[in-house]
């Protein structure tokens, strides 16, 4: 299994918003995570400067959103619909996605399951429940 560094997510992201700035080719990754990135104006800054980036600890900064794990989350999801595990997230994706007229808005409510669930999981020390997950995603979907 693939574990990359925290700096080695920095810089993948970094290096493939320089790449979407130059308009230069990309790996099919890096082409999903610049449409992300071109979502997130907002991150576009912190993108820009690898330095910064690799130096930056966010967990002193409370109440500021860690771009490089917001994007990592929004590739893990699309990645988990495009081959749908854990089996039932696309389709509960999709479900939110209509609901909520957006399939950035159901990402980053997905998110908030998937970071529920990976707490949790580590919290009592156990693997990741996915069929809970997707249930959580699913409920959202549905929900009146």
């Amino acid at each position: 299994m693939f574990q990359p560094s925290q700096a080695d997510v920095r810089r993948f992201f970094c290096a493939t918003h320089a790449k979407a700035l130059a308009g230069s080719p990309m790996e099919a990754i890096e082409t999903l995570a610049s449409l992300w990135i071109a979502e997130h104006p907002e991150y576009h800054a912190e993108l820009a400067d690898v330095d910064a980036a690799l130096a930056r600890n966010y967990d002193e900064a409370p109440g500021r959103t860690n771009p490089f794990l917001h994007l990592s989350m929004h590739l893990s999801i699309s990645e988990q619909c495009s081959i749908d595990q854990p089996r039932g997230i696309r389709q509960a994706v999709e479900l939110l996605a209509r609901r909520l007229d957006s399939l950035h808005d159901a990402h980053h409510a997905a998110m908030d399951c998937l970071g529920q669930m990976l707490w949790e999981a580590q919290r009592a020390g156990r693997a990741p429940d996915g069929e809970a997950y997707v249930a959580q995603v699913q409920r959202l979907a549905t929900r009146d």
